[in-house]
């Protein structure tokens, strides 16, 4: 974990990679409790013998569940210390290149890109890469804006 002393700490550190989380195993409990609470009961995630025969040969994490891991991933990773309160400001780019199958472990890389000023602290753009073991590809990529406030 890299832990910043506040927000002129965390400005140093503009461009670089500030490390990844532990590997975290993705359950079949975890997806139906993300379907109940968005709705989305598509057979890929929660029927486990038709997703056996289907394109992926497993049930499948939403991508929503996968981007959503991200502010568990990320307390793994980074802190800034000091500050009054950290705001979701939105999100820039998302994409998700591989289904997680359920049981797959993923993990979670962090880069800061941007760190500029606004009215009372700082506006972060972190990119995330949320790796599958043992896949090339990423199940996520991601560009987060987040409000930091002294």
């Amino acid at each position: 974990m890299r832990v910043f002393s506040g927000l002129d700490d965390f400005a140093g550190a503009v461009g670089e990679v500030l490390g990844h989380s532990d590997w975290h195993t993705i359950t079949q409990e975890q997806v139906n409790t993300f379907a109940d609470a968005t709705g989305d009961h598509q057979w890929i995630h929660i029927d486990t013998e038709r997703a056996a025969a289907g394109p992926f040969g497993a049930t499948i994490a939403h991508g929503y569940l996968t981007l959503s891991l991200i502010p568990m991933l990320g307390k793994e990773i980074y802190q800034v210390d000091n500050l009054s309160m950290g705001i979701n400001y939105g999100l820039n780019k998302v994409r998700f290149p591989q289904p997680v199958r359920v049981g797959s472990r993923v993990r979670a890389g962090a880069e800061l890109a941007e760190l500029t000023d606004v009215p009372g602290g700082k506006q972060a753009v972190v990119r995330w890469t949320i790796e599958i073991d043992g896949e090339s590809k990423p199940a996520c990529i991601a560009e987060t804006v987040a409000r930091l406030l002294g």
